[in-house]
């Protein structure tokens, strides 16, 4: 089977599956997308293959909306007052 032809010339890792149906991810993959001891990873079936898609833990996402914060106070406080006309009526 030619890898190539069904992959395009793409440059990658290669892992062993062993007896117990486990997997070893290399760790600059690892690294590279945060996947940490625990994690859990969806597997996506896909045309060409699988996709592992790395969850993370709800406490990693803690602050990840830092960024955005005024706008998102803002849109609360929209919110709010809009709740609270609509209450009035």
């Amino acid at each position: 089977m030619n890898l190539n032809k069904i992959h395009g010339n793409i440059m990658g890792y290669i892992a062993k599956v062993t007896s117990k149906s486990m997997v070893t991810i290399p760790a600059k993959l690892m690294r590279k997308y945060g996947i940490k001891e625990g994690m859990k990873i969806k597997f996506v079936e896909t045309k060409t293959g699988i996709l592992m898609i790395p969850i993370p833990k709800l406490e990693d996402l803690w602050g990840i909306d830092r960024q955005h914060a005024s706008a998102i106070l803002e849109a609360i406080r929209e919110l709010e007052a809009e709740r609270r006309k609509e209450a009035k009526k």
